[in-house]
């Protein structure tokens, strides 16, 4: 996403019921099991630390630690990931009022992270990881292992009881890294700073209205940004919940305080190191009908209106549906708003976005998701995160919908093109 608020859109105190607070990239694919599942809860129900009742069952329902934050670093001494791209810190749970949650049980703090995620499944997240989750002493494993075990710990929806029966042994930390992951790739701080105008440098320095205003507006709520000797080294996104971790909903809501910035003169650094390359998205790299990657340009131009064709390894095969779903009947009509670089997606039944890895679009989605467009082959592709990939778990046919998911995971993976209406 480049910029639009991320998908994811009083009040009493206590543990369960939340205190009144202000109102307020690379394609990585979620690994099959998480994809497949269903937690059962929706996003229906009340939100965090927003609920009228006490809220018993908390598989569904985020306690205690209904605010929760994915902060961002950007490091340079040393410099620690891309030079064009901010790196994670983590998704963090707190409760209502601010204060922290953490390492709720000793019991489940894993270790040996990289093995854990590779033996089930999840090798993608891990390279992500590699790269955009890293430690600036070096030390990755400490780094993963501390997050998981002071703050996946603390995730009430993420509780072993609440996987599918079955599940391996740690699949509720696979489940964390996912997600951290997934929410960090509708987060690309670099590129609405750069879509602002705002970028490293020796000499110049901001406002913090001037970081802080383009970041809203992409997002949908004011981040907390953080500052050590004056330069920019930190930035926390807040959101609520509506449902589980695992597939809920997170709602962008204002930081509840702004970050230990001062209002003016601050520095943002140049990094050194090698950038990610770039092609409307965190890396730059599209998919083809395979779900393999190839390199791709930003087209000159995008329609206002068009259908979203399907296209798998075999050629074209049906379209989307204005639900947003994969289908061989007559395809809806999408009304695209931006450039090629950044552009949302309504049809006539709402505002599209894609939540936990799935795409949808109706009236129950309030932010939309931001995508991008990359030529390739003589087609106009969508792309989400800098990914062209997406799939579902089968092939449509006759009156039968699929639902898509970003990345390639499922069972058959194709690319959705643009095709003016």
């Amino acid at each position: 996403m480049l910029t639009a608020a991320s998908l994811v859109s009083l009040v009493f105190a206590g543990a369960v019921l939340g205190s009144a607070l202000p109102q307020l990239f690379s394609p990585v694919d979620t690994p099959n099991l998480f994809k497949r599942v269903d937690s059962g809860c929706g996003t229906s129900g009340q939100t965090s630390c927003s609920n009228t009742t006490v809220q018993k069952d908390l598989c569904c329902f985020q306690a205690p630690g209904g605010l929760l934050l994915q902060t961002q670093f950007w490091d340079t001494n040393p410099s620690t990931g891309p030079s064009n791209s901010w790196t994670i810190h983590g998704t963090t749970v707190t409760s209502c009022d601010g204060t922290f949650q953490e390492s709720c049980d000793s019991s489940r703090a894993y270790t040996g992270i990289a093995s854990l995620l590779t033996a089930q499944g999840a090798s993608d997240t891990l390279s992500f990881m590699q790269q955009y989750w890293v430690d600036i002493n070096g030390d990755n494993e400490k780094f993963w292992e501390h997050e998981w075990s002071t703050h996946g710990t603390c995730m009430s929806t993420l509780e072993p009881s609440c996987l599918p029966s079955g599940s391996a042994k740690g699949a509720e930390a696979i489940a964390f890294f996912q997600q951290v992951v997934a929410l960090f790739k509708t987060l690309p701080t670099y590129e609405w700073l750069s879509d602002a105008g705002i970028t490293p440098s020796s000499s110049k320095t901001f406002t913090l209205s001037q970081l802080t205003t383009p970041l809203k507006a992409a997002f949908g709520g004011t981040p907390a940004i953080d500052c050590t000797s004056g330069a920019v080294n930190q930035i926390s996104y807040y959101y609520h919940l509506k449902g589980s971790v695992l597939d809920g909903e997170f709602i962008p809501i204002d930081a509840p305080s702004k970050g230990s910035c001062a209002s003016s003169g601050l520095k943002y650094p140049l990094k050194t190191g090698s950038p990610a390359s770039t092609s409307g998205g965190r890396t730059g790299t599209t998919s083809t009908g395979t779900g393999t990657t190839s390199t791709g340009t930003a087209p000159g131009s995008i329609p206002t209106k068009a259908t979203i064709q399907a296209i798998t390894s075999s050629g074209s095969v049906g379209g989307l549906l204005s639900a947003g779903t994969w289908s061989t009947q007559t395809p809806g009509t999408y009304t695209i708003s931006g450039s090629s670089s950044s552009f949302t997606l309504t049809s006539s039944k709402g505002k599209c976005a894609v939540s936990s890895s799935t795409f949808s679009c109706g009236s129950s989605v309030s932010t939309a998701s931001t995508f991008s467009a990359v030529s390739s082959g003589g087609n106009i592709l969508v792309a989400f995160g800098g990914s062209t990939a997406f799939s579902s778990s089968g092939t449509p046919s006759g009156s039968t919908a699929e639902t898509v998911f970003t990345g390639s995971s499922q069972g058959t993976s194709f690319t959705l093109a643009l095709v003016s209406a």
